[in-house]
C-alpha cells in the first residue's frame, strides 16, 4: 500500500477512530482497536460486512471482493464502499461504523488445539 493511500485512509477514518495496517495475503489489513475492520487490496479498501450490513452495501451499488481459489471465484466478507464514501470522512464515517458493527458482532474464534509434540528421547548418563 502506497504512503499517499495510507495517509488518505487516516485521513478518511479521522471521524472514526485511528487505525493501523499490517501487510498480509498480497495487500493489507486494516485494523482498529487491534481487530481487522477492512483489507486494501490494490488501493482499494473493502469493509467489513455481515448479514445486517450487506444490505446497505447492496443497496448503495457496492460488491465482496473476489479472490480467485482455483477455478472459481470466492467471495469475502469484505465489501467496497460507494464512490461518495471515499470523497470525506462525513460520508465515509457511517460506512465504517457499520463495518465496526460486523467486526463487534463476529463471534470469537476458537483457539485450536495445538498438537502435543513428542517427547524427546534423552540419552541416558551413566
Amino acid at each position: 500500500m502506497s504512503d499517499d493511500f495510507l495517509a488518505y485512509l487516516d485521513e478518511l477514518f479521522s471521524d472514526f477512530g485511528p487505525i493501523t495496517s499490517r501487510a498480509m495475503f498480497g495487500g493489507h489489513g486494516v485494523y482498529h482497536a487491534g481487530k481487522i475492520l477492512g483489507i486494501v487490496i490494490d488501493d482499494a479498501l473493502y469493509l467489513k460486512a455481515d448479514a445486517e450490513t450487506v444490505p446497505f452495501f447492496e443497496a448503495a451499488g457496492c460488491a465482496p471482493f473476489l479472490y480467485d481459489a482455483g477455478d472459481k471465484q470466492i467471495a469475502m466478507s469484505y465489501w467496497s464502499l460507494p464512490a461518495e464514501a471515499m470523497d470525506s470522512p462525513q460520508e465515509f464515517l457511517p460506512w465504517a461504523q457499520r463495518a465496526w458493527e460486523a467486526v463487534l458482532r463476529k463471534p470469537p474464534a476458537r483457539a485450536r488445539k495445538r498438537r502435543a509434540k513428542p517427547a524427546r528421547k534423552t540419552p541416558s548418563r551413566r
